[in-house]
């Protein structure tokens, strides 16, 4: 018994086609394949921070980890803890510094200071229990001052396995060997920056980057520079007008081409990261910058000191972008020290003048909302926070960190400790988080 329906159900019946109606239909898919393929390409050409790939994306080996930005993959992390548990190991770190920790392989590296800055050095721990395999010391000039904050041990090492890299402010930037041999040294006179140095060394291919802005009295320079990651040679420097910066700087892919972009006094500027060439430059920073800018949905993110404001820029352009290239801008909650962290659509920031966290929609610049972690209390956050497993931990100068669950509504799940003060921001490897504190290097597994 024939089933009941139209044409197609009669066997032996034809239907006939109506061109026009073909015609419409095949334009109609061409037109959604089309607009398809463009979203692909707009998406695999949308500016984005460059990571850390292959042996290196398994460890910890630069400031804020392979991502650049606090971004850990997920896995078996500990979300909460405090002095009487979870601790691994703790062990006495020499000297004193408020450098993160770096993790390649078994081996953990970090810098510190001794004496107000008269000695310099880079140790290596290991990673299973925490015991120190060799500590060695930077051949230096007199020390230069600090603020009491910051120190003279800030800037986070990095390393690509063979080599770790290592900034000392006017004693200069090192290569050590994993043995501990210095392979090169260069020193550039004196950093007459007046809080003292801060800003990490950054690897891109065979070079690493650095930037160094200053008073530029007695000689001093202001610079961004290239130098050769195997024998420390100069492969380009171009001279800077800042004479303030403790800030990072980052490379991005644009479509096409590659920018190392520095985020530091008054403006937001990029360079062609094989020649030096400044490309872009975007104004309306403050005086005192430190945070390191991150990217994401095409746009990167710069805070700039205590009253903000916090860009959103299209990089790409030529010359003074400042009108055409600033997606959205803000001065509310944006931070002095600590760095923001774009999660799922959401930059967060943590303001550290009154312990407030402040999310925004990263497109759109839109409020999300705020909330207070902790006690609100001056210079309160230090720390970058980092985001894993869909929850974002914030560590204040007294060790304390709140864990926040990802998202638009205000979520705070845990308060954890660590029973010493912290300025420091965490290493996340294999599981296993390690902070360095005041005195102390710590595992919590």
């Amino acid at each position: 018994m024939p089933k009941s329906g139209g044409p197609l159900d009669q066997p032996g019946v034809a239907v006939p086609v109506q061109s026009g109606n073909f015609t419409m239909r095949l334009f109609a898919l061409l037109t959604v394949l089309m607009i398809a393929f463009s979203s692909a390409l707009r998406v695999a050409e949308e500016p984005r921070m460059i990571e850390i790939t292959g042996e290196g994306a398994k460890f910890w080996p630069r400031w804020r980890g392979p991502s650049g930005q606090g971004l850990v993959t997920p896995g078996k992390y500990q979300n909460w803890w405090n002095p009487a548990n979870h601790i691994q190991w703790r062990v006495p770190v020499p000297g004193a510094g408020n450098s993160s920790p770096i993790v390649w392989s078994n081996r953990i590296y970090l810098t510190t200071a001794y004496d107000g800055g008269v000695k310099l050095s880079l140790v290596a721990f290991d990673r299973a229990d925490g015991h120190k395999l060799w500590e060695t010391f930077l051949p230096q000039a007199r020390p230069e001052w600090a603020h009491q904050k910051n120190g003279h041990a800030s800037a986070t090492p990095a390393t690509d396995g063979q080599f770790v890299y290592a900034s000392f402010g006017s004693n200069g930037l090192a290569a050590f060997d994993v043995g501990g041999k210095i392979v090169w040294h260069r020193r550039f006179g004196a950093i007459n920056n007046y809080h003292g140095p801060a800003g990490s060394p950054v690897l891109y291919k065979d070079r690493v980057f650095l930037y160094q802005d200053g008073e530029g009295s007695g000689g001093q320079r202001s610079f961004v520079a290239a130098f050769d990651a195997k024998t420390g040679r100069t492969i380009w420097e171009t001279a800077r007008r800042e004479t303030v910066g403790w800030g990072t700087p980052i490379v991005i892919n644009v479509g096409d081409h590659d920018e190392l972009v520095v985020s530091s006094q008054g403006r937001v500027a990029a360079y062609d990261p094989f020649t030096g060439r400044e490309l872009w430059t975007v104004r309306g920073n403050t005086f005192e910058v430190i945070p390191t800018p991150v990217v994401a949905h095409g746009l990167v993110f710069c805070s700039s000191g205590r009253a903000g404001p916090t860009m959103a820029i299209r990089p790409g352009g030529s010359g003074d972008v400042t009108g055409t290239h600033v997606a959205w801008s803000t001065p509310r909650g944006s931070p002095f020290v600590p760095s923001g962290i774009v999660y799922d659509g959401l930059l967060y920031l943590i303001n550290d003048m009154q312990s407030i966290l402040t999310v925004y929609d990263a497109r759109t610049g839109a409020l999300a909302y705020q909330g207070r972690l902790g006690t609100a209390q001056r210079e309160g956050f230090s720390a970058s926070p980092v985001a894993v497993n869909g929850e974002l931990f914030f560590t204040n100068d007294d060790g304390e960190t709140f864990v926040v669950k990802a998202g638009r509504e205000f979520k705070l799940l845990h308060k954890s400790e660590l029973g010493e003060r912290t300025l420091a921001s965490p290493a996340l490897v294999d599981g296993t988080w390690y902070w360095r504190t005041a005195s102390s290097l710590v595992a919590i597994q």
